[in-house]
């Protein structure tokens, strides 16, 4: 069963999350999900953008799936950790620009995925930003501690990643985890209308410039045996 929907909407590609009874957790198949989709925007000819996005009124995605993890042999957990750190790696490093909608809880292993998004929109009367990571007895690997070191607020970032502290809308903007807040009825439009923007920009030369700014992920491809 497909986790997630991709559709091309004039020239951005809008990826909307639908496994919304299951928080959109993560797991091997739904990080193969993902990789499909950057493989299919990454081949796209022409100047693009790709919108993440959910219209549960509750939950963006509460991250790995903890309980389906812990279930894996050694062998099987070790080939989802280098799945999830290449898509991490891939979102953070895309040949486009990239725009998360957080409509919801936003947590743990989902937090760090799209803190490596160009810009992210919350909504501002409800959901958290959270990295709870300390709390649920899973260290960052070195990638994903960079990932999360790309929110520029390092006072925050520090309150979130040892504390566990979870976030609100209001919080986020405040704290620049997240770039803009809106009310439930314009925080969708208001990101599609940033990522037609973003759209419009020459591709190669919008992934040049931000890929520069991140020195530090892109040190991690090597080890993922991507090609940089």
């Amino acid at each position: 069963m497909s986790a997630m929907n991709l559709e091309l909407i004039e020239n951005v590609h809008v990826l909307s999350l639908t496994n919304h009874d299951h928080e959109n957790k993560f797991n091997q198949a739904v990080m193969e999900e993902y990789l499909g989709v950057f493989d299919t925007v990454d081949a796209y000819v022409g100047n693009t953008s790709l919108l993440i996005r959910c219209e549960h009124p509750k939950t963006f995605s509460t991250g790995i799936d903890l309980q389906w993890m812990m279930a894996l042999t050694t062998d099987a957990r070790t080939l989802f950790i280098k799945t999830l750190e290449t898509v991490v790696y891939r979102l953070a490093m895309f040949g486009a620009p990239t725009i998360a909608a957080l409509n919801g809880n936003t947590y743990a292993g989902a937090a760090i995925l799209m803190s490596g998004a160009d810009f992210r929109l919350m909504r501002a009367d409800r959901g958290r930003f959270c990295y709870p990571e300390v709390d649920i007895k899973i260290p960052f690997t070195p990638l994903m501690n960079d990932v999360c070191e790309l929110l520029p607020n390092k006072h925050a970032l520090k309150h979130m990643m040892l504390t566990g502290r979870p976030c609100t809308g209001i919080e986020a903007e405040k704290w620049n985890v997240v770039d803009s807040i809106h009310s439930e009825d314009t925080l969708q439009s208001k990101a599609l209308e940033m990522a037609q923007a973003l759209a419009q920009k020459d591709r190669a030369t919008y992934v040049t410039i931000r890929n520069q700014t991140r020195p530090k992920i892109a040190r991690h491809a090597a080890g993922l045996g991507i090609e940089f």
